[in-house]
């Protein structure tokens, strides 16, 4: 069984930063960035078949990015948060239309890349660290930004810490795929098992040359449950765009008090 196309995960962990021996995308970007060129880098799985991830789409310009993905980017606004960010595609184009970036990620490899490709403003740290505090006007969390919750378990404490870094009137820009197709008999009916774990709920594992991550839980999460779980915390949440594989855009705000 194949992976989603468009939605390739990144590796994020929520409870430490990386070493070099345990970090196979940083490894990937420090060599593309370095060389122009990168060995495969592997994507693992137990639900999906072995997969590849073409590290030079980590280096992806404006106009090579997917639609959901440019639409994010003219929809960011203000001091911006870009969560997991990689080679820093995303930060460096927010950075090109003058606003004021924060880019985290929790890769030192990928980190020192994004300074080095001129990234202003670079943390090495994960998105629950006390260290990371302040008001943001736009999170931005792409390429599956549901994924860092790792299990359906983990969502609502995911929204709650992003509703705690918005500024007021602020907005988190999210995307994320509905995995129910790949599920989808010819007569419409879903292998599903529905007293099993959510079928959106994946383990990856990344692998390049000899560097092996560990493996981790990665969230793809269908709209409806992503609405309600934003509900329960206080969240409004808007679909902006559908994407064609089945993937989406979700704007989330804070939800006014209610008059009593």
């Amino acid at each position: 069984m194949s992976s989603p196309t468009t939605d390739k995960p990144i590796e994020r962990h929520t409870d430490t930063t990386l070493t070099p021996d345990c970090d196979p995308m940083g490894a990937a970007i420090s060599d593309h960035y370095a060389t122009g060129h990168a060995a495969r880098l592997r994507v693992l799985s137990t639900v999906f078949d072995e997969d590849e991830m073409p590290v030079s789409h980590l280096f992806r310009t404006f106009d090579a990015m997917p639609r959901l993905e440019r639409k994010a980017m003219k929809l960011a606004r203000g001091r911006v948060l870009d969560v997991g960010a990689g080679a820093g595609c995303h930060a460096l184009e927010l950075q090109r239309r003058g606003l004021d970036v924060t880019a985290i990620d929790i890769s030192p490899l990928s980190c020192a890349t994004m300074t080095k490709r001129g990234v202003a403003n670079v943390t090495c740290t994960n998105l629950f660290s006390t260290q990371l505090t302040g008001e943001f006007d736009t999170i931005l969390l792409l390429m599956n930004g549901t994924g860092i919750a790792g299990r359906l378990s983990g969502l609502q404490p995911l929204l709650l810490r992003l509703r705690s870094l918005l500024a007021a009137g602020g907005q988190v820009l999210i995307d994320s795929s509905d995995l129910k197709y790949i599920y989808e008999n010819e007569d419409g009916s879903l292998d599903i098992d529905l007293n099993g774990p959510y079928y959106g709920e994946v383990d990856y594992q990344m692998v390049y040359k000899d560097i092996k991550g560990e493996p981790f839980d990665w969230l793809y999460v269908d709209f409806p449950l992503l609405k309600s779980a934003c509900t329960a915390c206080s969240l409004t949440c808007e679909l902006v765009e559908e994407g064609p594989h089945y993937d989406y855009l979700a704007r989330l705000t804070a939800a006014l008090p209610t008059n009593r």
